[in-house]
């Protein structure tokens, strides 16, 4: 029995997220071409602004790409940008088929499947179109959105104990997961565009949220801390560094002696009277995926909102016991019968810990 169109996308995806960290702000896109049911090339974006997906696995296969089926995760672009219109090389390579995991959101890149089809081109849509869209969610997330209510893709990840505590009765949660998640944790840091914590976890944590365990991206996220009443420390590490990696923080007022002190210090002050308010700024300043690492309060807040898009959790192999603080103590209560049961995405084995992604928001497939 051949190979199946979804067995050679799902080939394409898994190329595809060889990008991760990269592309930003465009997409993961893999590509397959295959002759006579055998690969004959295969590409992936590497890195903005180098060559797409399509282009590289045409370099690769030469002359053996005329009367091929070619696998794209995402729909052949159409526009001349740092790179000419994937669409127009598939033509001038005489590809013959074209299997297409989703549409481009993006409208000036889309349109290739109808150019395509208009030059001949047999185009069959659709093959594994969910596990591509999760791949690029943020970029889907951010197209298919009403400008006006235009926010990031929020995935909020949280490590916690076997009894749900994201820190001890002291206040300490340095270090709930092992090695193998919290390198795992940093690449999550470095496919998002942003990572932001609450100032609870700044006070208690004096974190840097820089990638380190992981290969670094090409633009470093930007740092966020939501601090309405702007009580960061000015000694603080993400404060101390500001002026090296770009570091908002979202305040109710930026008039106050405390939130000046820290705008001298070098971080940018971002006037935010609501959550809702700080997202949508965050998005109109380039920002398309968030990546929360809590604390408690931010989190529950979040979800409170209907903010949250993926729920990330890292639970540790510790039992930390009464009194400790409760990763969603400040959710707001809900009955067994009318609580939200939420599809897992991913689960992964780290060591001792387990990694678990949830999808708070509807799996993302255009309505």
């Amino acid at each position: 029995m051949g190979i199946t169109d979804a067995e050679f996308m799902q080939r394409a995806i898994a190329l595809a997220r060889r990008g991760h960290g990269q592309t930003a702000p465009n997409p993961m896109v893999g590509a397959v071409i295959v002759r006579d049911g055998e690969v004959v090339a295969e590409g992936y974006h590497a890195r903005y602004g180098e060559a797409h997906a399509e282009a590289a696995a045409l370099l690769a296969a030469g002359e053996r790409s005329r009367g091929a089926t070619v696998y794209v995760s995402l729909e052949p672009c159409t526009h001349t940008g740092k790179t000419p219109p994937c669409a127009d090389a598939l033509l001038a390579a005489g590809v013959a088929r074209v299997v297409v995991a989703a549409r481009d959101p993006n409208p000036e890149a889309g349109g290739g499947v109808a150019r395509l089809r208009s030059a001949g081109v047999e185009v069959v849509e659709g093959v594994e179109e969910e596990a591509a869209r999760e791949l690029n969610a943020p970029f889907f997330h951010h197209f298919e959105s009403p400008p006006e209510q235009r926010r990031p893709w929020v995935a909020l990840k949280l490590a916690l104990s076997i009894d749900g505590a994201v820190a001890d009765a002291s206040g300490d949660s340095k270090w709930i997961t092992g090695v193998e998640a919290r390198a795992a944790g940093h690449e999550l840091r470095a496919g998002s565009d942003a990572v932001a914590v609450g100032v609870g976890t700044v006070l208690a944590d004096d974190p840097s949220l820089t990638v380190r365990d992981a290969p670094a991206p090409r633009v470093p996220p930007i740092r966020v801390v939501f601090d309405r009443e702007a009580r960061m420390p000015p000694g603080s590490r993400l404060v101390a560094s500001a002026r090296e990696i770009p570091t908002l923080v979202m305040v109710r007022d930026p008039e106050t002696a405390a939130a000046r002190a820290l705008e001298h210090s070098g971080a940018q002050l971002v006037r935010a009277p609501s959550l809702e308010g700080a997202l949508e700024e965050l998005s109109r300043r380039g920002v398309r995926s968030l990546l929360v690492e809590g604390g408690a309060r931010i989190a529950g807040a979040l979800l409170a909102r209907a903010l949250v898009d993926r729920l990330i959790i890292f639970q540790g192999a510790v039992l930390l016991g009464h009194g400790a603080l409760g990763a969603f103590d400040h959710v707001p209560s809900e009955s067994i019968a009318r609580a939200p049961r939420y599809r897992v995405l991913e689960r992964r084995s780290l060591g001792d810990d387990t990694m678990i992604t949830y999808a708070i928001r509807s799996a993302c497939l255009p309505a």
